[in-house]
């Protein structure tokens, strides 16, 4: 349950970078093929990645800080699925146009101006998810909008990009990433900052995912979509939320991250009246106490001296009583320095670090903890944290203490965040600046015509909101309406309705809840395409099959996609028997079975009477026709 916060008091404010894989045959800088994923892989290749100076002359902050982290990268590679352009040992090939035309398609439909000539540019990633150690990247379109409740969100810019690596593991220096998701073409959608509460956050990145799944052109399925969302708070600063698989996590996420600045805000004050006023202000001293724990019966300490490794005791000066700091719900300042040491120093035995307020149980702790405050000689206002591992990296631990403390004497650190289950969050990186961005002297622009534009203008499906309207008139239940968008179902149903003239209400139902529970029974009713579809409501327009009679022809043809329309309706039993053939068949029925009361209304006893019917003639019969007989036939004894 989430506790009560007020947004609006906060000053809460969010946006979204919603990650979109497109529908391509190949990747965007090779001819490799897009969407083939692999388990397996062929050969192996070792990497280190070290920063390079932006145009300015200016090293970017986060990858000063991904070169501090000293990593090994290894990449497992398929010959399926990869070539020399993703080892960056080949020049990139020419862009693919088709995921330009997508992105076009998506930058219209938001009401966006499309650039004139494409740029290819360089964004710098050095945590290891692409081998060259930078994202190629290009706007195609900006300054747009779409329609949100009574509002609009405005549309900054929409990107193509190459999608990175899928991570394999990730374990003290060494991390193991697999290529073959690796150069994919996706978009990147980025609104502005005009979301205020988590649901709109979570409606937000709904209508994003409809309007691209609306072209038809996009992948679907688990990473196939991914949203970054950025949160900030009244006096705090911008922070990412990177890599949130679905809408609906989006909620606890933003909420927990909205109380956590507020939180940090109170600290930067609190600190404050300790008289820290500037980073350079906290002082740590870092002491080497391996001596003192190299009895003490805990598992993380022990198996860090048994490898070589040391443990150090960090005093922080005039700090007591922050670890405990509240932050995210249920979490702790101490678990901010978690987060930063497991990034940066690379340790990652947990608890990963310890404070003197909430040191584990373990035989003579009293005397083990005093013996350490004697050695750090800890003041009054002091407090201590204990790290371990190689004492490099305790060395790289203890700096990070004091760099994560005199980020919170100014607030809230501009980070990027990685979402965890249950949202909440842990840190992933010092958020990227522009000196990470820079042109991509290999690639050459692409010119947009007036005339190209025309022509995927030409070709653009109705707008998802507006084809919400037209089923809602429809009488589609909402959520209908939705589950066809998501799923690539309102373009069949649009088609049916247009080519065979069936009532829209009736295709949405079909199409939509109906399939929707086949498909559940394991039909795979996923295997029809809209020509499967149209032939199967000709029937029913052409009065060959009743209505009721649609799911049972849709079985049959989804499980023997060979057989037509008809052939189907006839190996389902299925095909409408000639008015006088049924005529007959119900001739005898009465009420003699009748349960009611003598309360019971006409139509009452007319469902029950109408029901017996449609059991006897199994749905090969039009059902309004069946009725109307009924009364006309029974009208009496319906009465009565």
């Amino acid at each position: 349950m989430m506790e009560r916060f007020d947004y609006q008091s906060a000053g809460l404010i969010s946006g979204l970078e919603v990650h979109q894989q497109l529908l391509t045959g190949h990747k965007l800088f090779c001819r490799c093929p897009a969407g083939l994923y692999t388990i397996t892989h062929d050969g192996e290749m070792l990497r280190h990645m070290r920063p390079t100076l932006s145009e300015l002359g200016v090293y970017d902050g986060t990858a000063l800080m991904e070169f501090k982290t000293k990593k090994e990268i290894i990449y497992l590679l398929n010959h399926k699925n990869v070539c020399t352009y993703e080892m960056d040992d080949t020049p990139p090939f020419p862009v693919n146009q088709e995921a330009i035309d997508i992105a076009m398609e998506l930058c219209l439909t938001m009401n966006m101006d499309i650039i004139d000539e494409v740029h290819i540019a360089r964004k710098q990633y050095l945590d290891g998810s692409i081998p060259t150690g930078f994202q190629r990247t290009a706007i195609v379109g900006v300054n747009g909008w779409l329609p949100f409740g009574d509002r609009k969100i405005s549309i900054t810019h929409v990107s193509v990009e190459e999608d990175s690596c899928r991570e394999v593991s990730d374990k003290g220096h060494t991390i193991v990433w697999r290529t073959d998701r690796l150069g994919m073409p996706l978009t990147e959608t980025v609104t502005g900052p005009d979301l205020r509460t988590p649901v709109e956050v979570r409606d937000a990145i709904m209508l994003c995912g409809l309007v691209a799944r609306n072209t038809g052109r996009v992948r679907t399925g688990i990473g196939a979509s991914r949203q970054d969302i950025n949160v900030s708070v009244q006096g705090g600063s911008r922070v990412e939320i990177k890599g949130v698989p679905r809408a609906g996590y989006a909620v606890k996420l933003v909420h927990n991250e909205a109380i956590r600045q507020s939180n940090l805000l109170k600290l930067r004050n609190e600190l404050r009246a300790r008289g820290f006023r500037e980073p350079r202000e906290i002082r740590i001293h870092a002491q080497d106490v391996s001596d003192i724990f190299g009895q003490v019966d805990l598992g993380s300490l022990r198996r860090a001296l048994a490898a070589g490794g040391r443990v150090f005791a960090v005093k922080t000066e005039g700090l007591a009583g922050l670890a405990n700091w509240p932050t995210q719900p249920d979490t702790r300042f101490l678990d901010e320095l978690s987060g930063r040491i497991r990034v940066i120093a690379c340790l990652d035995d947990p608890p990963i670090v310890l404070s003197s307020d909430a040191m584990p149980e373990f035989p003579y702790r009293h005397k083990v903890v005093d013996r350490v405050r004697k050695r750090i000689r800890q003041g009054e206002n002091d407090d201590f944290f204990i790290i371990f591992g190689p004492e490099a990296d305790c060395r790289t631990a203890a700096e990070e203490i004091r760099n994560r403390f005199g980020d919170a004497v100014e607030g809230v650190p501009r980070e990027t965040r990685q979402a965890l289950f249950g949202g909440y969050t842990t840190f992933e990186r010092i958020l990227p600046g522009p000196d990470r961005m820079y042109p991509d002297t290999d690639s050459p622009p692409t010119r947009i015509t007036k005339e190209r534009v025309a022509s995927v203008r030409a070709r653009l499906r109705p707008a998802p909101w507006e084809r919400i309207s037209r089923y809602l008139s429809w009488r589609v239940p909402e959520e209908t309406a939705h589950y066809l968008l998501r799923r690539s179902g309102a373009e069949i149903v649009d088609t049916v309705v247009e080519r065979t003239g069936v009532d829209g209400l009736v295709a949405a139902i079909e199409i939509g809840q109906r399939a929707k529970a086949m498909s559940r029974k394991g039909i795979p009713v996923n295997k029809l395409d809209t020509e499967a579809w149209v032939g199967i409501f000709d029937l029913l327009t052409g009065g060959f099959i009743g209505r009721e009679s649609v799911g049972k022809v849709a079985t049959e043809k989804a499980k023997h996609p060979g057989l037509t329309a008809e052939e189907a309706a006839i190996a389902a039993g299925v095909a409408v028997m000639p008015k006088g053939e049924w005529m007959a068949q119900l001739s005898n029925l009465s009420m003699d079975d009748y349960w009611g009361t003598a309360g019971d209304g006409e139509d009452k006893r007319l469902r029950f009477l109408a029901g017996k019917a449609m059991a006897r003639l199994g749905g090969q019969a039009p059902a309004k026709e069946v009725i109307n007989y009924l009364r006309e036939r029974f009208g009496r004894e319906v009465k009565q």
